[in-house]
């Protein structure tokens, strides 16, 4: 069995013209009277072979030696209503009819010829048969007359058709191949699109680049500036502080580039809360774009959302004077850009928070050494100073009251240890060997009992080791830090007599750890310090922050003249959440 791609035609008019005469045949033995079982078996025979037929022709299959088979069926059906319904005496002298089409319409003029003379001859045979040697072939006339008039009728009715059949399917063909053709092309242009779209993202990490050449090639993928599409406006709308402004566009006014959208009505407030692109028609009409323009010429808009997970990075603007301008094929390719021009948004921006991570790094280092050298001037220096002044005067009382040396060198001797245990602790903030080796929560007592030695600070700590067990060695050394430098603000700035480093589950939320460090200080006006930090360019609370951000943690500083501090950082302990602390859907 052979299977194509495209029908039959042959086959399709031979099932029909088949159904056609079993109906006629039908109909004339109904009216003779003579629809016996015979002929009722026959006709269910002829029906489920032309049901397999059509069945074949309706799967574009065909049988070996498929019209030769059709053919001698045929004809075996044709002899077989011939001989049971009298012969050439019967209603059904022109049964012929039924064979004799299929053959014109298999093989045009020549089939019909030659089926005439294969029916007649048969049904000649079986006539004189029946009769025997009292046969008169005067009553052959009628018969034959029918064979003759049906091969004639068929042959030019079935020529006919089955040209014009042909020459329509031809241009069905040529209609579908030239379909086919511009398929491939918009196809082909589409990756060419995508190659160039490629081809700018990996030339350049600037978003501002990569968004002017987005905007080009999507007018170019809708047919360039020479087709409808020169006359697309186009717009990259991102997000600020909190409106949307116009990064870039095409067919834009200068007053146009200056505007701001808030997003908070209309068509940019849907496609901002569903993430889904939307048409609208008369943009001009939509509470917000209504500000532009260019819009006013415009009867139709599709608006992108700029998405990725759960961030929103803006919206691209099409609009066209067509209203109908906008196909779903058209809206699949600028969705496509506009994933696309999403991922670039996203490396450029990613790679412009890495620069300036790195700015931050060294920014972070230069200040660690000022810290560091302000700690060994305001510690150890003055310490090692003072010595020095106690030698100087111990040797000036051993020349005139050496009774008071001993004193004296009792006194060195206090510095000298002081500054010792400065030293230690200096170099145990600068690498807590026991963070290293014990964990997080000897780290920190270590840290305490130090502040109470070397400052006579009080220090207590309070850890959950369950919640500490959750946290990888680079968070808990972020942890370590953080701890200590807000230990060493409260020691240094807030006159604390007591403060408390505590460590546990979140209550609202198992899935986050609490950090806090409260101390009992005089306390301060928050939004001032902040200020000042950001205008001196000091670490200090500015350094807490930053910490906080290195482990995904949220924080929260509460202070009031006299009232004491109490830090809080918030720290998840899984993706999910990460993901609500980023999302601001942690209730503090």
């Amino acid at each position: 069995m052979r299977t194509f791609e495209v029908p039959y035609l042959a086959d399709w008019v031979v099932t029909s013209l088949r159904w056609l005469l079993l109906m006629v045949i039908t109909v004339a033995m109904a009216q003779a009277d003579n629809l016996t079982l015979t002929n009722l078996a026959l006709l269910t025979v002829a029906a489920a072979w032309n049901l397999f037929a059509t069945m074949l022709a309706i799967l574009y299959r065909r049988l070996q030696f498929h019209r030769q088979i059709s053919l001698l069926i045929d004809i075996l059906i044709t002899f077989a209503f011939f001989a049971f319904n009298g012969g050439i005496n019967g209603p059904l002298i022109w049964i012929g009819l039924f064979a004799i089409a299929t053959a014109s319409v298999f093989y045009e003029w020549r089939g019909s010829l030659v089926m005439l003379i294969v029916i007649s001859l048969t049904q000649s045979g079986w006539a004189f048969l029946k009769a025997g040697p009292k046969f008169d072939w005067i009553s052959l006339e009628p018969t034959l007359g029918f064979n003759i008039l049906a091969g004639i009728i068929t042959t030019i009715i079935s020529t006919f058709l089955m040209r014009r059949l042909r020459t329509s399917y031809q241009s069905t063909v040529e209609v579908r191949k030239e379909t086919e053709r511009k398929v491939q092309l918009a196809e082909r242009t589409r990756m060419q699109t995508l190659y160039q779209m490629v081809e700018t993202m990996s030339a350049t990490l600037n978003y501002k680049i990569v968004i002017d050449a987005i905007l080009d090639l999507s007018t170019n993928a809708l047919g360039g500036e020479e087709s409808p599409a020169g006359k697309l406006v186009s717009a990259v709308l991102l997000f600020g502080d909190r409106d949307l402004n116009v990064v870039s566009a095409r067919h834009f006014t200068s007053r146009d580039l200056q505007l701001t959208f808030p997003a908070e009505k209309g068509v940019l407030q849907e496609v901002l809360h569903s993430a889904d692109a939307k048409v609208i028609k008369d943009p001009a009409n939509d509470p917000e774009l209504t500000k532009i323009i260019t819009m006013e010429a415009c009867k139709s808009a599709l608006i992108l959302p700029l998405r990725r997970g759960a961030n929103a990075y803006g919206m691209m603007l099409f609009a066209h004077p067509d209203p109908d301008f906008f196909t779903p094929d058209q809206i699949e390719l600028l969705e496509m850009i506009s994933h696309q021009a999403v991922i670039s948004i996203q490396n450029a921006r990613l790679y412009e928070e890495l620069e300036q991570e790195k700015e931050r790094i060294i920014q972070t280092q230069e200040e660690a050494r000022k810290k560091l050298a302000r700690d060994l001037h305001d510690g150890p220096i003055q310490s090692v100073s003072a010595i020095v002044m106690r030698a100087d005067v111990a040797g000036h009382l051993l020349e005139q009251e050496p009774q008071q040396v001993a004193e004296e060198l009792a006194k060195i001797e206090d510095l000298a240890r002081r500054s010792t245990e400065e030293l230690r602790h200096l170099l145990f903030t600068l690498r807590p060997l026991a963070l290293e080796s014990e964990g997080l929560s000897q780290a920190l007592q270590a840290m305490a009992e130090k502040m109470r030695d070397t400052y006579q600070q009080n220090v207590q700590i309070e850890i959950d080791q369950s919640v500490t067990n959750q946290l990888e060695m680079g968070k808990q050394n972020v942890v370590f830090y953080l701890c200590e430098e807000a230990v060493n603000n409260a020691r240094k700035h807030a006159k604390a007599t007591l403060i408390m480093v505590s460590l546990e589950y979140f209550v609202q939320q198992p899935e986050m750890a609490l950090l806090e460090i409260i101390d009992n200080g005089v306390g301060f006006n928050v939004k001032e310090v902040l200020g000042d930090y950001e205008k001196r360019g000091s670490l200090g609370m500015v350094n807490l922050q930053e910490r906080a951000d290195l482990i995904n943690g949220l924080l929260n500083i509460d202070s009031l003249p006299g009232k004491g501090t109490r830090v809080r950082v918030l720290i998840p302990l899984s993706e999910k959440a990460a993901d609500l602390l980023q999302r601001g859907k942690v209730i503090r």
